[in-house]
């Protein structure tokens, strides 16, 4: 099956949101699937999935989350869980039928947020690496990775490199050439595209961790729709405390853990991250009725 890609853009709350849309372009449309990226990242880390999504009869949505790549920066600084909730319930509301929504760290946050306020805003909800209890030592990683890039990057070789010493254990691409769709040149150096305030937002530090959590694990308990987590078996991030608790949370979701992945799993093993998915939405989300 073939397919089509666009760049489209969405209304979020209060900001706008640039998307790739991924069709299949025989009529077929077994539904949208929205996909959520982690902190930090773009749209572009979804594009695979986003492909082979369309190429089984879907149409996927990978959309920059506010303050991330060509999306609007919020004007307010707003860049807590909360708001990217927000986000997602009015880019959901623009659809013609609830959507699958697939987010990976904090995309899933988003999604478990947004269904926990609103249950029917979702056919389906497939959780990357994220859950409400977190390894403090992996969401300290993170957050360090991403100060430490706050600088820039004197080449894309550098970026590269940095890249590449957070995830040591994934084959280093031989050209950093495909970091130009995350980064941006200004003044001859190279910045992460995304808003420095998203660090700093008072919701996001270490202190509201224990917040995170209890708001995260009330969300999860009003799930009702079919869920499934897929973790990066050397994730630091989501541990087997972590699981164990949301497979308690939400006793109907479904857990895989892909082998040789850490917490950046669709960039780790796009292809068994999204072999899992494909095979989940069809067990799990019927075909619409014609």
């Amino acid at each position: 099956m073939t397919s089509t890609s666009t760049v489209t853009r969405l209304p979020g709350a209060g900001v706008t949101l640039v998307a790739d849309r991924f069709a299949p372009t025989d009529g077929t449309n077994r539904g949208t699937v929205l996909l959520l990226h982690g902190g930090g990242q773009t749209r572009h880390s979804w594009r695979r999935t986003g492909l082979n999504l369309a190429a089984n009869g879907w149409c996927a949505l990978a959309v920059d989350a506010r303050g991330h790549g060509d999306s609007d920066w919020a004007a307010d600084g707003d860049y807590s869980p909360a708001a990217h909730a927000r986000d997602l319930v009015t880019v959901a509301a623009e659809l013609d039928r609830p959507p699958v929504v697939v987010g990976a760290s904090m995309g899933g946050m988003a999604g478990l947020l947004a269904l926990g306020t609103h249950p029917d805003l979702a056919r389906a909800l497939v959780l990357v690496d994220i859950t409400p209890v977190a390894e403090a030592d992996g969401v300290d990683r993170v957050a360090a990775f991403m100060r430490d890039g706050l600088s820039g990057f004197d080449s894309l070789d550098a970026a590269a490199a940095a890249v590449a010493a957070y995830n040591p254990h994934r084959p280093r691409p031989p050209r950093p050439d495909g970091l130009r769709k995350n980064l941006r040149l200004r003044d001859g150096r190279w910045y992460w595209h995304w808003d420095p305030r998203m660090i700093s937002h008072r919701e996001n530090g270490p202190d509201q961790a224990s917040f995170r959590e209890q708001r995260a694990r009330a969300a999860a308990r009003r799930i009702t729709v079919p869920t499934l987590l897929i973790q990066g078996r050397q994730s630091d991030v989501v541990g087997p405390e972590g699981v164990r608790d949301l497979l308690e949370l939400i006793p109907h979701a479904r857990h895989i853990a892909v082998d040789g992945a850490g917490h950046m799993v669709s960039g780790d093993d796009n292809d068994v991250l999204t072999e899992g998915l494909i095979a989940f939405l069809d067990e799990s989300v019927p075909h619409p009725r014609s």
